[in-house]
C-alpha cells in the first residue's frame, strides 16, 4: 500500500473516530446547562497539557540541539516544531468552534466539547507518534483532531436552524 493510501486509509479512520466521538457524547454524555461556563473552560485543559509537553519538547531540542542560539533543529526536531504549529492551528479552530457549539448545542453541548477536548488531546499525541513513526497514524491524528470541529460547527448550525 503506498504512502498516499495509507493517508487516505488514516483519514477515513479519523473521520470514522470523529462521528464516534460526537454522537456517544451526545448520547452518553449529559452535563447540566448550568456549569457550562465551567465545562467550556475545562474542555481544553487536556489539549492544553499536550500542547504545553510539545513547548516543552521542541524548547529541549533547541537547548540540547543548538545550545539555544536560533539555529535549525535536527530532523526530529524540525518535525516536533511543525507538530507544535499544527496543533496551534488545531488549536484555534476548536477555541472558535467549541464554545459556541456548547451553547448552540443545549443539553448535550457540555458533554461533547468535554469529549471534544479529551479526543482532542488523544489525537495530537497520535499525530505527533505518527509523524515521527508512521505517516498512517499521522494522517488518522490530523484527521481525528480537524474533523471533530468541522463536524461540531455543522451540528451546531444545524441545531441554530431548527
Amino acid at each position: 500500500m503506498s504512502n498516499k493510501s495509507r493517508a487516505m486509509l488514516g483519514s477515513g479512520l479519523g473521520l470514522i473516530w470523529s462521528a464516534a466521538l460526537l454522537i456517544g457524547a451526545g448520547v452518553f454524555v449529559q452535563i447540566p446547562v448550568f456549569a457550562l461556563i465551567p465545562t467550556i473552560m475545562t474542555a481544553f485543559f487536556s489539549p492544553g497539557l499536550v500542547m504545553a509537553a510539545m513547548v516543552a519538547r521542541v524548547a529541549l531540542r533547541r537547548f540540547v540541539e543548538v545550545d539555544t542560539r536560533m539555529e535549525p533543529l535536527s530532523e526530529a526536531g524540525e518535525m516536533d516544531r511543525r507538530v507544535l504549529q499544527n496543533t496551534v492551528e488545531q488549536l484555534v479552530i476548536a477555541a472558535a468552534i467549541w464554545p459556541a457549539a456548547a451553547v448552540l448545542l443545549g443539553p448535550a453541548g457540555p458533554g461533547v466539547i468535554i469529549a471534544l477536548g479529551l479526543g482532542f488531546a488523544v489525537a495530537r499525541l497520535l499525530f505527533w507518534v505518527g509523524c515521527h513513526r508512521s505517516p498512517m497514524l499521522r494522517s488518522v491524528g490530523f484527521a481525528a483532531t480537524f474533523f471533530p470541529s468541522v463536524l461540531v460547527a455543522l451540528w451546531a448550525l444545524i441545531a441554530l436552524a431548527i
